[in-house]
């Protein structure tokens, strides 16, 4: 719900100002309905509100508490914020206002730091105290929200999108290395606090950090999930029973906190119709949503699946939005959708998103979106291949997941940004965590925890927030989570995954969804790269831009080009857009700012 940046400065000078504004010009689209701009001392921040709890004025930000002396700007929602309302009414708060942002001041004042293990929700905020004269960060459990920032000496700035850091200027754009590795073997994903520039960096999700005026950084992290077996040990109903009061309750928190109506998004895969279930019997004319796109010919995955979200649709009577949108029309609109991406984001679904967030705006403030169940319940189909597996943690991982092995990351980008096998190191490292059971305990943790935040949590995020549109995501309800984590994984995988969600949703959606091959939000023309597609692609690869900034193997380059549907990562993305994609991000968002 919103768009937030700031300055604090670590000289005894004023925040820039006009860098503030700017930062806030390229948040705009986050946050139609309102612009605040605040500056006290050192600290300056900046807000574009999306209004959708508490609609009226009280509820602008930047928010100022005089009598505390406390002042924020927050992104996101907190799904219980009525019932911390209440408690700090019981310890003597009074309130000026009726939403979730105010209780995050209160409750800062009265929690501290330890205020946002209260607080459940996705959230990005910072507060200034200007009783320390200190900044406080913070951040949800799994980065729902983005929170990004840059450091020059003088100052911290922060903001939403790296786009916003970029307008304030003054930030390093070269290129991280290790980032970069990262980006080519885990499909984009660069884990925090690591961004693709070495300039930006990102706040780790469960994570605060408080900042003082002499620059000095206080990070704590304040929640991990536990992967391990409950002492007693629960049957198989316990586990299922458990799982439907659980999630029900998460999309309660997630419908009731809005002052707007509420709409889902229907892919027709199991998750989001089951959303629809749980929804239908308490929404009256509930709006749903579903986008397809063209097929590319031979070869290439059926572009819609409307076959199934029809069923959905009729079962429930929803007031149902369907849109199918042309090849040529996604093809127009890839370097919009390129430019709203805070980092770079190889998956087909992002521009997807991007094209239906547009819609779907016209109609709605607030979606439900299925993100995070396939990575919570062990949806996927390496999950099964990595448990079979006989190898090493980091072989099963490796070569089931990777999207290029090492030898192959160093055929791709030139000498310049050659590093060790980091991104291995970094796996292996976050599978040996303590506190988890088993090998698929620490994978579906890692995924859970890493790997979901940087992949699609933030696209969409970025896709939808790109219209003012905003996507709630009921599977990573942090409750939810731990207790799928504690499950053992013999009974997530059971009956090809997810299987918990599919014993819930049997009675409740039609069969055929709950039974129906996995599925995934095809975009073909992303990945079946062919004619008007593969010349676009050639062009960005073959641009003067491309050979001057140096970065791949022209070598490389050219075998993909030559072949591009030869070329495939093991979870079967094109490796030619992995490429086409950074470099394009580059020259839309790097070049020119």
């Amino acid at each position: 719900m919103c768009g937030i940046c700031g300055e604090l400065r670590f000289d005894n000078t004023s925040p820039d100002t006009a860098a503030i504004q700017r930062m806030s010009d390229k948040l705009a689209r986050r946050g139609p309905d309102h612009e605040g701009l605040i500056s006290d001392g050192p600290l300056a921040f900046g807000h574009r509100r999306l209004a959708i709890i508490d609609l009226s004025p009280s509820g602008d930000q930047p928010m100022v508490d005089k009598e505390l002396r406390l002042s924020l700007v927050f992104n996101g929602t907190i799904y219980n914020y009525k019932e911390l309302r209440s408690e700090l009414v019981e310890m003597g708060y009074t309130f000026f206002s009726e939403g979730d942002s105010e209780v995050i001041l209160k409750g800062y004042h009265a929690w501290g730091e330890k205020c946002v293990e209260r607080f459940y929700g996705m959230f990005a905020f910072a507060v200034w105290d200007m009783r320390h004269t200190s900044l406080f960060l913070a951040r949800d459990r799994f980065g729902i929200k983005p929170l990004y920032y840059s450091l020059d000496g003088a100052s911290l700035r922060f903001a939403s999108s790296v786009q916003a850091l970029l307008a304030a200027g003054g930030v390093d754009t070269s290129i991280d290395p290790i980032a970069l590795h990262h980006y080519f073997t885990l499909h984009a994903v660069v884990p925090a606090p690591r961004t693709i520039l070495n300039g930006v960096k990102k706040l780790p999700p469960a994570t605060t950090m408080t900042v003082s005026t002499e620059g000095q950084f206080t990070q704590r992290t304040y929640w991990s999930l536990d992967a391990t077996r409950p002492a007693h040990a629960l049957s198989e109903q316990d586990w299922l029973s458990a799982t439907r009061t659980v999630l029900t309750r998460a999309v309660e928190r997630h419908r009731l906190a809005s002052d707007v109506p509420v709409g889902v998004l229907l892919s027709g895969g199991l998750d989001s119709s089951l959303l629809v279930g749980l929804l239908a019997d308490h929404v009256d004319d509930l709006l749903t949503f579903s986008v397809g796109f063209e097929d590319v010919g031979e070869g290439a995955e059926k572009a819609d699946e409307f076959e199934y979200s029809d069923q959905v649709v009729e079962r429930f009577k929803t007031r149902h939005h369907k849109y199918l949108i042309p090849n040529a029309e996604v093809l127009k609109r890839l370097p919009e959708a390129v430019s709203s991406m805070a980092e770079p984001m190889v998956g087909q679904d992002a521009v997807a998103f991007y094209l239906l967030g547009e819609r779907v705006a016209d109609e709605v403030k607030v979606v439900l979106s299925g993100q995070g169940a396939d990575e919570v319940f062990g949806g996927y189909f390496w999950y099964p291949r990595m448990d079979e597996a006989t190898d090493s943690a980091i072989d099963r991982f490796r070569l089931n997941y990777f999207d290029r092995d090492h030898v192959e990351y160093l055929e791709t980008v030139a000498p310049a940004w050659h590093v060790p096998d980091v991104t291995a190191e970094l796996v292996e490292r976050e599978l040996t965590k303590p506190k988890a059971d088993c090998f698929l305990d620490q994978v579906l943790r890692f995924d859970a925890t890493t790997l979901v935040v940087d992949d699609p949590v933030k696209r969409v995020d970025n896709m939808t927030m790109a219209w003012g549109l905003e996507a709630r995501v009921p599977f990573l309800d942090h409750e939810l989570v731990e207790l799928a984590a504690k499950m053992p994984p013999s009974l997530k995988l059971k009956e090809g995954g997810k299987f918990p969600l599919k014993a819930i949703a049997r009675g409740i959606i039609p069969d055929a969804v709950i039974d129906r091959p996995k599925g995934y939000f095809p975009v073909p023309a992303l990945k079946y790269v062919r004619g008007d597609f593969l010349d676009f692609m050639r062009g960005i690869l073959l641009s003067d831009a491309c050979i001057k900034r140096g970065l791949y193997q022209r070598s490389y380059v050219d075998k993909l080009l030559a072949e591009p549907e030869a070329h495939f990562t093991r979870i079967q993305g094109s490796k030619l857009w992995h490429l086409a994609l950074l470099e394009l991000w580059l020259q839309l968002n790097v070049d020119n700012c």
